[in-house]
């Protein structure tokens, strides 16, 4: 596998880390996926040569997955975050898991 390094702004890379976040992945991944497409043909048509047409329709059937996984809720939410007193709250955590344990052993 070969890695390449892409420069961006500041304002497109912080997008596309929120992005990946949501989508729970990563800007390299996020990248590699579009390079993977890109070099399948989704992203151009060859003999046709309407290369602008065919990229701006995946960017379209891009945005409308996107759309479908924030409509059904894919992705992190702010509200998921904790804070940090409760991250490092080593106690709670552990109540918490014995819960999940708990619940997951009386199904």
């Amino acid at each position: 596998m070969r890695n390449i390094t892409v420069s961006v702004d500041d304002a497109t890379y912080r997008r596309a880390r929120i992005r990946a976040a949501e989508l729970d992945t990563s800007v390299s991944a996020l990248v590699r996926e579009y390079l993977k497409g890109l070099s399948a043909g989704v992203l151009t048509e060859r003999a046709g040569g309407n290369r602008r047409a065919s990229h701006e329709d995946y960017l379209k059937r891009l945005d409308d997955l996107f759309a479908d996984w924030d409509a059904r809720g894919v992705g992190l939410r702010m509200s998921d975050n904790l804070s940090r007193d409760e991250l490092y709250d080593r106690d709670a955590a552990r109540a918490a898991a014995a819960r999940e344990r708990e619940r997951l052993g009386s199904d």
